[in-house]
């Protein structure tokens, strides 16, 4: 079904799914009234609270933090099952506040005699070199349809592939082909991934015909200063006003539902491992076969362990930078990064060592550097706060199926559960080092949640990655 877009009414590229005939009409949302926000945004520059890690209470401040999100009307809840389709508490004007700035719109083609090619592309004149690669992951022949973020210089790509059979000797008995999209942002791709999907249908059909696309970049091609430097940029953790619309990642709006859920059932206990590389601001590299767009998810899950709302943290370490997709062509890229999270469908990567710190081969998480081993190694207060994150999932899939709480959502209390658990560790660690006494004791490590022998290791690598001036005192043991 093609509907005609609100924001461009003399084009008619914008695709809407059909409505589901045995859904029932919900009522338009109610804008949030003036007071409200005034006094939530006054309420949300008051500072920090105390955070616990006990099931009821995290359950109350997720409670409480989408009692003010319902005030401010500033977040959104997770997509359905089809990515394409809005957040339904959100008002037009909140959906649309973030511009779209469309950079460039593009068709790529496998050819049996050049191999991954870009067939069409508006602006004729942008440099898409590699685009070809990141939008047909290697290996994609063997599946019949995908989704890919991916990153190209400064900007960030969502291509939609699909590989129709046909009876072509030319073709070789197949058509693989992607449409994708290049934004300053990821924030927003997620809307046209229907639009997407259903393009690349079409070129697959009826190859040449480019007039939707043309339509569509017309619309929503930004228009951005002469003078960038081409930089990702990112928003910044550390503000606390802003930190329910400003959380990094930026993809906090763009997952499907059941994301994060699948992301903790995929990986298990070994989450409280990935936390802890995240937090350290390493290079994680996650390898799968095709299909590609689950694990560029899992690569947004990764990032999303390590938020953290107390102003002035993580502002002198290295940002933690969703690549998502990536082949050969990025090595290079890579070699300067100092902390990133992508993904690959190329083994060759395994091999090379100089490029990450630690690689995940599907639940298999793995490093080369000494100093990381014992971080590989679960221990009891892992354990304990992956079972306080399980409990915290079950009271709040028991409210949602008996009381029919439809506010509450698994990718609210997964982020709150992982920035509330790092919150207290830099609000404690930022206590020691203004003390008169800036040592960590046994009683302070326990107190942020951590075990004070298992944790040894990862606490040290802490201190000296966030530059905390603290010296670390355990059974007697001393390590500045």
């Amino acid at each position: 079904m093609v509907k005609q877009s609100d924001r461009a009414p003399l084009l008619d590229w914008e695709e809407i799914p059909p409505p589901d005939p045995n859904q029932v009409a919900q009522p338009p949302p109610q804008p949030p009234r003036e007071e409200d926000g005034t006094a939530a945004a006054a309420a949300a520059g008051r500072g920090s609270t105390a955070i616990t890690c006990s099931p009821t209470a995290n359950l109350t401040a997720v409670a409480a933090n989408r009692d003010d999100k319902q005030n401010r009307a500033v977040r959104s809840e997770p997509l359905g099952s089809d990515r394409s389709v809005p957040f339904s508490r959100l008002t037009v004007k909140d959906q649309w506040e973030e511009k779209d700035q469309i950079v460039a719109v593009f068709v790529v083609t496998f050819d049996t005699r050049s191999g991954n090619m870009v067939e069409w592309c508006l602006p004729h004149d942008i440099n898409l070199d590699g685009v070809e690669f990141k939008s047909m992951a290697s290996g994609s022949h063997r599946i019949t349809s995908d989704f890919i973020y991916f990153r190209k210089a400064g900007y960030f790509g969502l291509a939609c592939f699909a590989n129709m059979p046909v009876e072509s000797e030319l073709e070789r008995g197949a058509r693989m082909k992607s449409v994708g999209i290049l934004s300053p942002s990821y924030t927003l791709l997620y809307r046209y991934m229907h639009f997407l999907e259903n393009q690349v249908r079409h070129q697959l059909q009826c190859p040449g015909q480019y007039s939707p696309l043309e339509a569509f970049y017309e619309d929503k091609k930004a228009v951005l200063p002469p003078t960038g430097n081409g930089l990702v940029t990112a928003c910044p953790t550390w503000s606390v006003t802003a930190i329910n619309r400003c959380m990094h990642p930026e993809m906090k709006i763009t997952h499907p539902a059941g994301c994060m859920s699948q992301f903790i059932q995929f990986f298990g206990e070994q989450i409280m491992v990935l936390w802890k590389f995240a937090l350290l601001r390493k290079r994680l590299l996650i390898f799968s076969p095709p299909p590609v767009g689950v694990v560029c998810y899992r690569v947004y899950c990764c990032c999303c362990l390590a938020n953290v709302s107390i102003p002035g943290i993580g502002v002198s370490v290295p940002e933690l930078r969703p690549f998502f997709y990536i082949n050969v062509a990025d090595i290079s890229a890579l070699e300067t990064e100092l902390s990133y999270v992508a993904c690959t469908t190329e083994k060759i990567f395994e091999d090379k060592k100089e490029l990450y710190d630690v690689y995940v081969d599907n639940q298999n998480v793995k490093t080369h550097r000494s100093h990381l081993q014992p971080l590989l190694k679960l221990n009891a207060a892992d354990k304990e706060k992956y079972r306080k994150l399980g409990e915290q999932r079950q009271l709040l899939l028991y409210s949602q199926e008996v009381e029919e709480d439809c506010t509450s959502n698994e990718e609210d209390l997964f982020i709150l559960f992982f920035m509330e658990l790092n919150n207290r560790i830099f609000q404690t660690l930022s206590e020691v080092a203004g003390s008169a006494d800036p040592t960590l004791t046994v009683d302070h490590v326990r107190a942020m949640g951590l075990d004070p022998q298992g944790d040894r290791s990862f606490l040290a690598d802490l201190l000296e990655v966030y530059g905390f001036d603290v010296t670390l005192v355990i059974d007697n043991l001393c390590c500045p």
